[in-house]
């Protein structure tokens, strides 16, 4: 797997290490990246997925991980994210169409 976060895209960025004496260095600068798992409502299951820790925070934000995707329009989304959010739209299609 990819040092890059499921759901904002956020990666990997370089850059230079600049010395006292000015001499640069390449380095690399890493996201904070956690596994996590979270709770999809209309799934009902956890969904494990490496999200940067803004990320997670959003996603606290906005009322959880179905409400984050469904809120984000696909253009933001990477594929993975996009892919989670149309089961989570099945799901919840499935799930109003035996309530009526």
């Amino acid at each position: 797997m990819s040092r890059r976060c499921a759901i904002t895209g956020k990666g990997v960025m370089a850059g230079n290490n600049v010395s006292h004496a000015h001499n640069k260095t390449r380095r690399r600068f890493l996201p904070n990246l956690q596994t996590t798992s979270l709770l999809s409502d209309s799934l009902g299951r956890t969904v494990r997925l490496k999200l940067s820790v803004h990320a997670i925070r959003s996603i606290e934000h906005k009322g959880g991980l179905d409400a984050y995707l469904l809120n984000t329009s696909d253009s933001r989304l990477p594929l993975e994210a996009r892919r989670l959010k149309r089961k989570i739209r099945k799901a919840r299609e499935a799930a109003a169409g035996t309530a009526s």
